[in-house]
């Protein structure tokens, strides 16, 4: 029987790739987007149904799980992957651009499963993938709204991968680490004009976005992600995590194979601390 996954956030970049991914492995492909466009339909008509999508409206969501279903007769797996990002100080960010991080990476997340658990429940099992990120692992400066609902999305999926485990459902996490051929961070860049950085930290926002920029790490290819999501997928194992990139590797290493100690030092060097502390002497 051909399996059928849903997948959020197909309107662009890592989403759509994995949208094609699936349907290349001959899955059958619910692939949604807040502003659906056809071009994944028209690339795969036989495999995908493109269908609109905000995980922050729970209405929507039952919708194209529907469509999905009346489609393809079922639900076996979702790949969580929809998510928004926003450089900023975090005591000059408005409250409704925090909200906004957390209805779409944590709430939005939480919504798009619970719709889904039903019709899981009718196959007797599936799988749901989470696309969580580096910063679950390890927390980056100017990325402190971002990196807190990540963390967040690391506890839901461990939680849920005992509870679900009970229902023959398997819960995935994946962590991959910066993609600079994805437009996501151009997007954080853009949301970050709701937040003007304080004078006082003015230098010291200057100095860290240029160390990211400066990013000490070879980026992490989008496709390396998209066959780690769909190795997930079909593990049978009990894996959870699944880090993907050299940078989370190494914060993965600094953080659960050293002292306390060693991870602060080891991240104030990596995220550019260490030169700042150094020039403000």
């Amino acid at each position: 029987m051909t399996k059928t996954i849903l997948i959020t956030g197909c309107s662009s970049g890592l989403g759509k790739m994995t949208a094609r991914h699936f349907a290349e492995k001959g899955w059958n492909v619910v692939a949604t987007m807040r502003r659906p466009d056809p071009e994944l339909a028209n690339q795969y008509p036989d495999r995908i149904l493109v269908a609109a999508l905000d995980v922050a409206h729970p209405g929507n969501i039952e919708a194209a799980i529907q469509a999905g279903v009346e489609r393809f007769g079922g639900l076996d797996a979702v790949v969580n992957n929809a998510g928004v990002t926003m450089v900023s100080i975090f005591e000059a960010t408005p409250a409704e651009a925090i909200r906004h991080i957390f209805e779409t990476n944590v709430f939005g997340m939480m919504n798009v499963i619970r719709a889904a658990l039903p019709h899981l429940h009718r196959r007797s099992g599936g799988t749901i993938v989470n696309v969580g990120s580096g910063v679950g692992i390890a927390a980056m400066p100017l990325l402190s709204l971002y990196s807190a609902s990540k963390q967040a999305v690391e506890g839901l999926s461990e939680s849920l991968s005992y509870e679900l485990a009970s229902q023959n459902i398997k819960v995935r996490l994946i962590q991959p680490g910066a993609m600079r051929s994805t437009n996501f961070t151009a997007t954080g860049m853009a949301a970050s004009q709701a937040a003007p950085v304080p004078e006082s930290y003015k230098p010291y926002f200057d100095h860290m976005l240029q160390s990211m920029i400066n990013y000490p790490f070879a980026s992490t290819e989008e496709q390396s992600v998209v066959e780690a999501i769909y190795a997930a997928t079909i593990d049978a194992t009990d894996r959870l995590r699944y880090q993907v990139g050299p940078d989370v590797e190494e914060y993965a290493r600094l953080r659960w194979s050293t002292s306390e100690d060693e991870y602060r030092a080891g991240m104030h060097r990596l995220t550019g601390h260490t030169a700042w502390r150094d020039m403000a002497k």
